[in-house]
């Protein structure tokens, strides 16, 4: 047997999607919310392989910080979502 969601329902789903979001996001203290995200993406402030750093980052944002990881950020730091300019 073949099930189908509807169209609705699958439009339903979507819409609770942020406020799902918004519901964990409310649950963490903003200093839980920092330490989570360096930690979720492995941030170190020594650089990563082969001597990649937050600075070579398209990510990296002049002179401290970063699109993706929060707080502040050493430019010879490094994490997991580093992607080369």
């Amino acid at each position: 047997m073949k099930s189908s969601v509807s169209r609705g329902l699958a439009l339903k789903r979507l819409a609770a999607l942020p406020f799902a979001a918004l519901a964990v996001g409310a649950t963490l203290s903003p200093a839980q919310a920092v330490t989570d995200n360096k930690k979720q993406f492995k941030y170190q402030d020594k650089p990563g392989p082969k001597g990649v750093k937050c600075v070579g980052c398209r990510f990296f944002v002049k002179p401290n910080g970063c699109t993706i990881v929060h707080g502040k950020i050493s430019p010879n730091g490094w994490c997991i979502a580093y992607a080369p300019k």
